[in-house]
């Protein structure tokens, strides 16, 4: 049944399960644009390109750079700094917090497309990373779930429940059903999570509310951990280095169709030369990718598992699929920063024969990251095609053309409007009674329905800010700003349809489109509450900051509380000594 009429059916009756589909969003963490077979990568990702195959490859999709504010928008269909989520917490400069568009959590106005779903009658799970505050108004059941298990931060451990990745929180919150659940010691997150998914569907099989599950996964989210028979599975695969790898996987890219052949590529300065690395370090190197590649194929593994549930069940049918990345690699290394690397020192080893482990902590580092990204220019935290665009697929028998590409830009928040049409619930500016921010995200049930049409008017424009890099997209057009030390600052235009990579600035040969975007993305901000950023901004400096503000400062106050007290006490008794003698 084609999508518009199966959202047509639902509208008429929204009490009707057997007229809207099932919904499973699957949200992985920091996977690059080309890391999913079906878009060119080498890992094995069987489950994920065969929802590819049944679904719809959107070659030009986008989102945030940073994890939170992309969780925002996929949730709402509002802009990331109308939601409160213009920047994740750990980087907001402390100037802005809590200013309407830094809250760093989800804002009372913006309702996500679960409460939505919810009141139409629909059952709702969210399991995996949650990112979006850890209050009890924004924790799952205030925001449509009714089961959800969730880590409550920016990643943990995969292996150890408690074990922090970085010290940017005092422990790892774990909630179930917005309460701190009781976790596991140990367990494989990418297992747990689908566990704890086919748990709560399980518990309510006899029910005929249709569902909705919003699986997020930590993967491939540092430190990249696995089990070793996923890891030894690419031993030796990687030994011809990160050049190499960029090179074919373009290549692979555009013959499957979604970038033109022969993409340019810029080679980004933080890329080393694989060729002057010693033996010993090449052999280190080609050992995190290798992990990195077991993390992700294993995350395909489970999702598998919950594919062959649906199917044994008979949900599989009714059940339309969402995929997608929530930004692109993630190419830092906190072993490269000092802060980071005394505070691993306790905590974890980094011994080669031990990555992917417990107790081992691996990432990919910008190098790998950029293969990862290929054929795009930069990656996590820039506003870069690398930072941005991301695989998505749109899967489900009602897919009118399986198989197929859509090429023109769509964007993250046109997923929550995409959802509500086809189970024909409105997308209105009032929810329970009240005014609430506006979904700005369109639709993608025409595209579903002829994946060769453009999604947007040439003319629509959708801007972009975080942390100073901003992005102005119309038509096949990209207006970029990439601030110091990565970039200069100085606006970019690029037609990022012909040249996905950015290689070639046409604001000299199109002035008056330059000027114009330049007009649009001040609007923009104006629109949007975006605030300037303080002098000397810096993001890693910032999350040391914030760091120090929000975990250890509250800790060093007790202290020194504590201190206080023991002096104050000492010197009662000293007095007291003195008065009797």
């Amino acid at each position: 049944m084609a999508l518009v009429a199966l959202g047509s059916m639902a509208h008429a009756n929204t009490t009707s399960s057997a007229s809207r589909p099932n919904f499973v969003v699957i949200v992985a963490d920091d996977w690059g644009y080309t890391d999913v077979g079906a878009f060119g990568g080498e890992i094995s990702t069987p489950h994920l390109d065969s929802l590819a195959a049944n679904g719809i490859r959107f070659a030009n999709f986008h989102t945030s750079a940073e994890c939170s504010p992309t969780r925002a928008m996929l949730l709402t269909g509002v802009d990331s700094h109308r939601t409160g989520i213009g920047a994740m917490r750990e980087s907001v400069p402390h100037q802005h917090y809590g200013k309407p568009g830094y809250l760093t959590v989800l804002s009372h106005d913006a309702v996500t497309f679960a409460s939505r779903l919810q009141a139409a009658g629909y059952r709702n799970y969210a399991v995996g990373k949650w990112h979006v505050g850890k209050e009890t108004h924004n924790l799952p059941p205030a925001r449509g779930f009714d089961r959800s298990l969730v880590q409550g931060d920016s990643g943990s451990d995969n292996w150890d429940t408690q074990q922090r990745y970085l010290g940017l929180t005092d422990k790892v919150y774990w909630f179930e059903d917005g309460r701190e659940a009781i976790m596991p010691e140990r367990f494989y997150s990418s297992e747990f999570y689908v566990d704890r998914a086919l748990q709560y569907l399980q518990q309510d099989a006899n029910t005929e509310k249709p569902f909705l599950l919003y699986l997020a996964f930590q993967a491939n989210h540092i430190p990249l951990q696995a089990p070793r028979e996923f890891v030894d599975r690419y031993a030796g695969r990687y030994d011809g280095g990160w050049h190499q790898l960029r090179q074919e996987r373009r290549d692979r890219a555009a013959s499957l169709g979604l970038i033109p052949m022969n993409t340019p590529m810029v080679e980004m300065a933080t890329t080393a030369s694989w060729n002057q690395l010693d033996a010993r370090r090449r052999a280190y190197e080609s050992r995190r990718m290798e992990v990195y590649a077991g993390m992700a194929e294993a995350m395909d593994h489970h999702i598998g598992r919950l594919i062959a549930h649906l199917k044994e069940t008979g949900q599989f049918q009714n059940t339309v699929f969402v995929f997608l990345s929530d930004n692109g690699a993630e190419a830092s290394d906190p072993l490269a920063i000092r802060s980071g690397r005394m505070w691993l020192r306790w905590q974890y080893t980094w011994e080669r024969s031990r990555l992917g482990e417990p107790g081992a902590y691996a990432v990919i580092g910008p190098s790998w990251a950029s293969a990862a990204a290929s054929p795009l220019a930069y990656y996590k935290f820039h506003a870069g095609e690398g930072g941005l665009r991301v695989p998505m697929i749109i899967a489900g028998n009602s897919v009118a053309k399986p198989g197929s590409i859509h090429h023109s830009f769509t964007h993250v928040k046109d997923i929550a409007p995409t959802l509500l049409e086809i189970a024909g619930v409105p997308s209105t500016k009032t929810f329970a009674g009240r005014s609430v921010e506006s979904i700005t995200g369109r639709s993608l049930v025409p595209v579903l329905q002829e994946p060769s049409r453009r999604h947007r008017a040439l003319d629509e424009t959708v801007g972009y800010e975080l942390a100073g890099h901003g992005a102005l997209f119309r038509g096949d057009l990209k207006l970029l700003r990439i601030p110091p030390p990565a970039g200069d600052g100085r606006w970019r235009l690029y037609d990022i349809t012909n040249d996905p990579g950015e290689t070639r600035d046409l604001s000299l040969e199109r002035p008056t489109d330059y000027v114009e975007l330049i007009a649009a993305y001040a609007r923009y901000e104006r629109e949007n509450g975006v605030l300037p950023l303080p002098a000397g901004y810096e993001p890693r400096k910032q999350v040391s900051i914030n760091a120090f503000l929000f975990v250890y400062l509250p800790r060093m106050k007790w202290i020194v509380g504590l201190v206080v007290l023991v002096l104050a006490a000492w010197w009662v008794l000293a007095r007291r000594r003195r008065n009797k003698s």
